[in-house]
């Protein structure tokens, strides 16, 4: 086999750039293919942005997409962001020119995933994003690659670090969420503006590219449910633990005969599950297949080391020539999976009700879940120093999430409900 160097183009030059370019200025004959690396073009918003590499060396182009259909190049980096503008435009460019194309980009991914890998398929080059789902743990591979031979069930983990760190701080220190928050911004954790990730879009957009991987249907984020962790209180972290549980923000995917449904909410996991056990800004992921069961991976979902790692090891696949679908099948057969209707879901709940201090008020609660058929695993009246009114929490057994919506409807028109109450699902993992 013949080997050959490489240069290779990188437009976005953030943490994560500088991280790669480090990291081959350190091992430029990195990958196993052999042949060495050269950074010959580098694109950013700021040319003189004080940096940890050196690029004075490197051909500065201000214009992303010029870099990624320059002739200079023979590999493309996108590490700029965003589903769509100077990232996708560039993408596109380079794969219009035949050149593979690497990016951590999961808003990208999850939002063009399908029309990109028709241009990519159709040009022959490849396109891998390793680094847009758990930083520097190998999901995509495990899922795209060392799966390929069982049928998948579901997927479930933890998939933004910065929501991982926020409910990890409030409930170690018992603070609120925007204090944490702020902390999470002065530590870098989370950006100026944090809705990507509190909101559970971040999560959303990785969690759209492993369910397409895995049950070999086109990214269908606009079909995910969606909830962030920006309601979640600190007297349900409190509640939570007092019974036996840790609030996560838990991203799933699950396959059934009636199609597939796709969805981001604070969960409560068991104190004891591995997802429970995550704690700081790290990810975890589940795995059910149908033959070999369950596996768990965790580790750095984020951060400049990590992220580099998996962008590197996408670029050493690039450098073997090797070929694959860009998800699990053709680009020509990728449709959207066929959504489940959510309500119509079993599972159990958490249920929280801030109520007046008077005779009759749990038993009004009960006799109404009952009647709507609500049954009730667990209960938990506890004062809360300070509360407008007393707390009732409890936990149910599985039940439809139609007729659990319906009961919560009648429970807030009690007169003795003071707000509407707060709902959290348990996580069936």
């Amino acid at each position: 086999m013949t080997v050959k160097d490489w240069r290779i183009g990188i437009a976005g030059l953030g943490t994560v750039g500088a991280g790669l370019l480090g990291f081959l200025a350190e091992r430029p004959g990195f990958a196993p293919a052999g042949g060495r690396v050269t950074v010959t073009g580098v694109s950013a918003r700021s040319r003189s942005r004080p940096r940890p590499v050196d690029i004075s060396k490197i051909a500065w182009f201000d214009d992303p997409v010029a870099l990624a259909a320059s002739p200079d190049n023979d590999l493309f980096v996108e590490l700029i962001g965003g589903s769509d503008g100077p990232a996708k435009a560039a993408v596109e460019a380079a794969l219009n020119a035949g050149k593979p194309v690497v990016t951590a980009n999961k808003a990208l991914i999850a939002e063009h995933g399908a029309e990109l890998a028709a241009l990519a398929e159709s040009k022959g080059a490849p396109l891998l994003f390793e680094a847009a789902v758990m930083g520097g743990v190998p999901a995509v591979k495990m899922v795209r690659e060392a799966l390929v031979g069982d049928d998948i069930k579901s997927i479930a983990g933890i998939l933004n670090g910065t929501c991982n760190f926020i409910l990890t701080e409030m409930e170690a220190t018992g603070r609120s969420f925007a204090d944490v928050l702020a902390e999470a911004q002065r530590l870098g954790y989370a950006e100026a503006d944090p809705t990507m990730d509190v909101g559970g879009f971040d999560a959303a957009h990785k969690i759209s590219i492993l369910a397409a991987l895995a049950f070999g249907c086109a990214p269908t984020y606009a079909a995910a449910e969606i909830e962030g962790i920006d309601q979640v209180d600190l007297m349900d972290i409190k509640m939570a633990r007092d019974l036996g549980y840790r609030i996560k923000l838990v991203a799933s995917a699950d396959r059934s005969e009636d199609g597939v449904l796709v969805r981001v909410h604070p969960s409560l996991a068991p104190a004891n599950h591995p997802l429970a056990q995550a704690g700081g800004a790290l990810n975890a992921l589940f795995i059910e297949g149908a033959r070999i069961g369950r596996i768990f991976v965790q580790g750095p979902g984020a951060g400049a080391g990590p992220t580099a790692a998996a962008v590197a090891a996408d670029i050493a696949d690039a450098m073997t020539s090797a070929q694959r679908p860009v998800f699990q099948a053709q680009a020509g057969s990728l449709a959207p999976f066929k959504p489940i209707d959510p309500s119509k879901m079993m599972g159990r709940a958490y249920l929280r009700f801030l109520v007046r201090d008077e005779p009759g008020v749990i038993a009004a609660v009960s006799e109404t879940l009952a009647e709507a058929g609500v049954s009730i695993e667990s209960f938990l009246q506890k004062p809360v120093e300070d509360a407008a009114g007393v707390p009732i929490v409890l936990t149910t057994h599985a039940v439809a999430e139609s007729v659990l919506m319906a009961a919560v409807e009648r429970i807030a028109g009690l007169p003795a409900v003071l707000e509407r109450p707060r709902l959290l699902r348990i996580a069936q993992i």
